[in-house]
């Protein structure tokens, strides 16, 4: 049980109380990012489910245990923001060193490929975009790739390399599609009313698990939706939340949640964890932050050191009094495609304004800078706003507060 949860404590807790029956039906997984959360929820699913006898091995072979391995279950629903491609690249080179060798991680390789894409495409859940206006265009993208995935499916056997080769790189270029085009920054309030009509639809068996990743970005009435899901839990149902952000959690919703606390890795053991998880040894050191989301980032087309650097630049130029170019910053930024770069390249500005605060003043402006980024993500992220309108009106806000 929890084999595939490394170096965490909360692994023998949960153990502990699933074993004992006194699992709760909510509950709060906290921690840093890449500290193994959604791992932990997708094994915690997987073992609720189990039939077998002592249940929870990794190695079982049950109907249940193989369909959740899979990320395939009826039981299992995901929701939730979440920067999927770099995994999915990541998961993809190792799966294709592995074919291309031969060697025996390949069953392995094959598993972490396809669980990195449907932990992509399980956020487009037929129940979950029920009476959304995009489920057309979503179901077009999914359609596709389900057939691309049923090429490298784990029951058949794997065709010629270059063919694979071009499967993988199909699959990836639909989920770089679907996250870029569809993937919300946060839930929609119609996902959580489908959520409970779903959760309230009796499981054949096992028990039903609904987990939400990242609940600190929730609006409020997304947050008030679901509370009165959890005030009145549907039977045979498990709700996970996961957050890196513990305290901006309503405290209405953590009143209501057992807290799993996850403790930060050390680079070390996030070395094994890469080593174990994508056969990459070659692993380089991470000045700070975690070594996991270091590795992950080198899959980005434009290296986090070069975003930083445009962003520092774009943002000296406005407070010099300038007008940056913005289409060839896009240019040069990659198009920020994938979406995760436009975060890199809005956090990076803001970790240049922090010059402001050695006066009040500038703490102050410090704020209204903060704002304006927050505003222009948003604008991108939740209102589907094109990227060079977005960072023009940044611009003149900017150009703004240089003036005051």
């Amino acid at each position: 049980m929890f084999d595939n949860l490394l170096f965490q404590s909360a692994a023998k807790l949960l153990e502990d109380d699933i074993l004992s029956s006194k699992l709760p039906g909510a509950v709060l997984f906290s921690g840093n990012d890449s500290c193994g959360k959604l791992t932990a929820a997708l094994e915690t699913a997987r073992v609720l489910s189990c039939s077998a006898s002592p249940r929870g091995k990794w190695s079982c072979t049950c109907s249940s245990c193989l369909k959740h391995k899979a990320l395939v279950s009826p039981n299992l629903l995901l929701l939730g923001p979440r920067d999927c491609s770099l995994e999915i690249h990541a998961a993809c080179r190792a799966f294709i060193n592995s074919v291309s060798m031969n060697d025996s991680h390949v069953t392995a390789t094959r598993y972490l490929f396809l669980r990195a894409v449907r932990k992509l495409e399980n956020r487009f859940h037929q129940a979950l975009w029920q009476d959304s206006d995009k489920i057309g265009k979503i179901a077009v993208i999914t359609s596709e790739l389900d057939e691309c995935m049923e090429e490298l499916d784990i029951e058949r056997e794997l065709p010629e390399l270059k063919d694979v080769e071009k499967t993988a790189q199909k699959i990836v270029e639909l989920c770089e599609k679907l996250e870029s085009d569809f993937l919300y920054d946060s839930i929609p309030v119609l996902q959580i009313r489908n959520l409970s009509s779903w959760a309230r639809i009796g499981a054949a068996s096992g028990t039903k698990v609904v987990i939400i990743e990242k609940a600190e970005r929730m609006l409020e009435g997304v947050r008030n939706a679901l509370l009165k899901i959890l005030e009145e839990p549907p039977a045979n149902t498990l709700f996970i939340l996961t957050t890196s952000r513990r305290n901006a959690v309503m405290p209405t919703i953590l009143s209501r949640l057992r807290n799993y606390n996850f403790s930060s890795r050390t680079q070390e053991q996030e070395k094994e964890i890469i080593e174990r998880v994508f056969h990459d040894g070659a692993v380089a050191p991470s000045a700070d932050g975690s070594l996991i989301q270091h590795y992950l980032e080198g899959f980005l087309p434009v290296r986090p050191e070069a975003i930083e650097k445009r962003a520092f630049e774009f943002f000296d130029q406005i407070f010099d009094g300038e007008i940056p170019n913005v289409p060839e910053l896009i240019k040069n930024c990659g198009k920020f495609e994938p979406r995760v770069l436009f975060k890199l390249f809005l956090d990076a500005m803001e970790k240049r304004s922090r010059q402001f605060f050695a006066s009040a003043a500038g703490t102050q402006k410090a704020v209204e800078i903060s704002k304006a980024l927050k505003d222009c993500y948003n604008n991108v992220s939740t209102y589907n706003q094109a990227i060079q309108s977005a960072l023009e009106e940044l611009v003149c806000a900017l150009a703004r507060e240089r003036k005051r």
